[in-house]
Parts: C-alpha cells; structure tokens; sequence
C-alpha cells in the first residue's frame, strides 16, 4: 500500500529469502511509515517471523534491500531504534526482575525508569523475583516491557500475548496504545485476530511467502462481503426454515433460541423479517470479523510440503 508522506521507517523492497529449497519470502516490498500501527497475518509457516527477523536484522535477505529509519537494520545504530519481543525469550533465570530491566536499560541514553516500567506492565510486586521463579504469562510480560524500556521508535512483537490471561493482555494491549499514541511504531503479528481487530489500523496479510493483502482494517473488513445478525427468537423455526423463508440469508448458526445469521443484504432482511410478523428480540447487526476476512484470503488447499512454524 503506498502512502503520501515522510520517508518509511521500515522500508522492505523486492526481498526473497531461502531456507534450503524454500522459498519463505518471495519478493515482498513493504513500507511502514513512522507512527503506525501494522497488523501482519498469516498461516503458520507463512513468512510472518522471517519478515520481523529480517527488519530486526538477525537475518539478511538473499536478495532484496530492508531498511530500519534508513539504515541497513545489521548496523548497531540502527538497532538502537528498535524495541524486540520475540516469540521465545531467553531470560537469565539468576537475575532478578528489577536487574534484567536496568541491564537492558542501561544500553539507552533515555531508558525508562525501572520502577515505572514495571508499573506500567504490573509487574512491580515482582520486582525482587528471580525471573527462573516467573510464570509463563509473567516473563512474556516482562518480555514485551523490555522492548520499551529504550523508548524506541520502532517496536516488533511477535505474537506477545501468547499464553496471558484476559487481565494480562489487557494491560500489555494498553501498553501498546499508549506507545503507539506517543508517536510509536509497532510492527505485531499475532495468531489471535481479535488482537490484531482491537490493536490495528492497518492489515497486512503474508500467505506462502507474499503479500495476499495490504490496507486499512477497515478496507480489509469489507472484503467479505457479508454482516452478521444476530436475535433471539423461539418462533423463527429451525435452519432449514429460515433459509428457505429468507433468502438474503446465506448461513445460520442456532444455540437455543439465539440465531447468528450471515447476509450480503442484513438490511434487506432485518426490512422481512419485520414485516413476516415473527416474534423476535436482541436484535443485532454486526460488520465481518477480522477472521472470516482472514479465512477468505488464505483459502486454499493444503500445500503437500509443510514449511513448519520456523519462518
């Protein structure tokens, strides 16, 4: 999606990348222009990781050029614009929460204070913990405020909820607002599309190593075509019975007396069914979710050779 404006501050152009006799990305260009909020979706083996790994510089391309605020991402001085949250982080297990974060810290001319990043990501009763004795949810916690501690301008983070309670990912979610409302750039990729629904102004979507999709949440929304209504009612009969009676519709989910309807015309049958005279109540009518746009652009029939999860 090209964009009027200043100078991407990630720039990925015409970039393909091989692991042995696969292809996990195939002349992807890409740019991101400073202070947005991009969403990147794929199936699993689907390029996503090899894209963040390449735009961190852990990687290189085996052709193409990658950019990070203008310099070659390998370059330290690039990096020391750029916030990580890898899907696994390595902690050392002996050092306590309050250490790692003044470590990390301590390589920024501007860190955040340890205390008020802590607070920030509730984590401040931990703070004396040696990070062997965390929980799972807790070290990705610590995991994703150790990619702000630097207050770069740029944060990547892949998949940074995986495994956190409701409560958990809501604060890490806030987190991520209020960096993004400061002016910062976030690059998330995620499994849970209601993450990337919630957090997104942008989708980007990567399947068998390109670029299926690339807009605006909303833009991609409108792709499938259809909205969802939702009522409750004990008269509406059974499935059969309703696409038969309606023909605007073209699915029906029933959970007791709850009907979840799909229809490229909602309007045309909410205007029906009022007029049919059926009793009904709880009327609802709502836009696509991210996950049926996302099942749309990637339907296809499974690939004979899996490119496992390591792209």
């Amino acid at each position: 999606m090209s964009t009027a404006g200043p100078a991407p501050i990630i720039s990925v152009a015409g970039v393909t990348r091989r692991f042995g006799p696969v292809v996990a990305l195939d002349d992807v260009s890409l740019d991101i222009a400073p202070g947005e909020l991009v969403g990147i979706l794929g199936p699993n083996g689907a390029g996503k990781s090899t894209l963040l790994s390449l735009v961190s510089g852990q990687r290189k391309p085996d052709s193409g050029t990658v950019r990070l605020c203008g310099l070659d991402p390998r370059d330290a001085a690039a990096r020391t614009t750029l916030g990580l949250t890898p899907q696994e982080t390595g902690l050392p297990a002996t050092l306590k929460v309050r250490e790692v974060v003044d470590y990390i810290g301590g390589h920024y001319p501007d860190a955040v204070p340890t205390a008020e990043l802590l607070e920030q990501f509730g984590l401040s009763e931990l703070a004396g913990r040696q990070t062997g004795g965390m929980s799972g949810g807790q070290k990705r916690r610590l995991a994703v405020a150790l990619a702000l501690v630097g207050r770069p301008s740029v944060i990547l983070l892949d998949e940074p909820t995986t495994g956190l309670d409701v409560g958990a990912r809501q604060v890490l979610w806030q987190a991520i607002r209020d960096y993004h409302s400061s002016g910062g750039t976030v690059l998330l990729t995620s499994h849970y599309l209601e993450e990337v629904q919630a957090l997104a102004e942008r989708v980007v979507v990567v399947d068998e190593g390109v670029v299926r999709a690339d807009d605006t949440m909303d833009a991609i929304l409108e792709r499938v075509g259809v909205r969802r209504v939702v009522l409750h009612s004990a008269a509406l009969g059974g499935v059969d019975d309703v696409v038969a009676r309606f023909p605007q519709v073209t699915r029906v989910q029933v959970t007791g007396d709850r009907f979840e309807l799909f229809s490229p015309d909602a309007d045309g049958f909410v205007r029906e069914l009022v007029s049919s005279g059926i009793d009904f109540h709880g009327l609802e009518v709502r836009g696509a979710t991210l996950e049926e746009a996302f099942e749309q652009m990637v339907a296809h029939e499974p690939s004979t050779s899996d490119r496992g999860d390591q792209r």
